[in-house]
């Protein structure tokens, strides 16, 4: 999924358009509130995030992205009308992946788009390994280890523990990691997640215990203060 957030319907809607034409999912958003909103209830793969938008700077937008956690490692390309060196180096020196200037060729922008995601995707790949603790998952290798004993994890349950430590510390709810491991076209419940996560707590025996419960919410990964 790829938000687009743009307040001139006509850009935006030709740039959705776009998008959903070339095999992408996409959402707009002709402002900073409802775009947050929609952060909320789900994370997408990529932000194209205007600089000008009505009674706000895109530049704050992007600062907040890059401050939280959960948003953090999110691309995001900026797209505006402001074409000066200074503006863009402000803008990547803040965090942006990418800079568009209006106006551009849609092909263009879908050219950009891909080629940050495939930046995107192998940063991801080049990380050959995840620790917390005791804990150890190497992607490469398709491999858990517990005080280096190998842990046999099914698929989903090695994607599921991938993913909360891919987000060491964050909250993630129930829909975020259905959606995420198992699909947004999935039509479970969200109590698929709860019994993947006593399976997965069990399997890791000491290890386990880095996986918490936050009540009404969801769940996180990460080393609890022992002090």
């Amino acid at each position: 999924m790829i938000y687009c957030v743009e307040d001139d319907g006509n850009i935006r809607e030709l740039i959705v358009y776009t998008l959903e034409s070339t095999g992408f999912h996409a959402k707009g958003f002709e402002n900073g509130n409802s775009f947050r909103q929609a952060l909320e209830e789900n994370l997408p793969e990529l932000i194209l995030l205007d600089i000008m938008l009505p009674n706000e700077d895109g530049m704050d937008i992007l600062k907040e992205l890059r401050a939280n956690a959960r948003t953090r490692q999110i691309p995001v390309i900026m797209v505006t009308a402001k074409s000066s060196e200074y503006d863009k180096v402000i803008g990547l020196d803040s965090g942006a992946d990418d800079y568009i200037t209006k106006p551009f060729g849609m092909m263009e922008l879908v050219s950009r788009i891909k080629a940050v995601l495939r930046r995107a995707n192998k940063k991801e790949t080049d990380l050959d390994a995840m620790q917390i603790g005791n804990l150890v998952l190497d992607i490469q290798k398709h491999e858990v280890l517990v005080d280096g004993e190998q842990v046999v994890l099914t698929f989903k349950e090695f994607e599921l523990l991938r993913y909360l430590l891919k987000n060491e510390n964050v909250v993630l709810t129930r829909q975020q990691l259905l959606e995420k491991i198992w699909g947004y076209d999935f039509t479970g419940e969200t109590r698929t997640v709860d019994v993947h996560i006593r399976t997965l707590r069990q399997k890791l025996g000491s290890a386990g215990k880095y996986i918490e419960t936050v009540r009404g919410v969801g769940y996180r990964i990460g080393e609890k203060d022992e002090s």
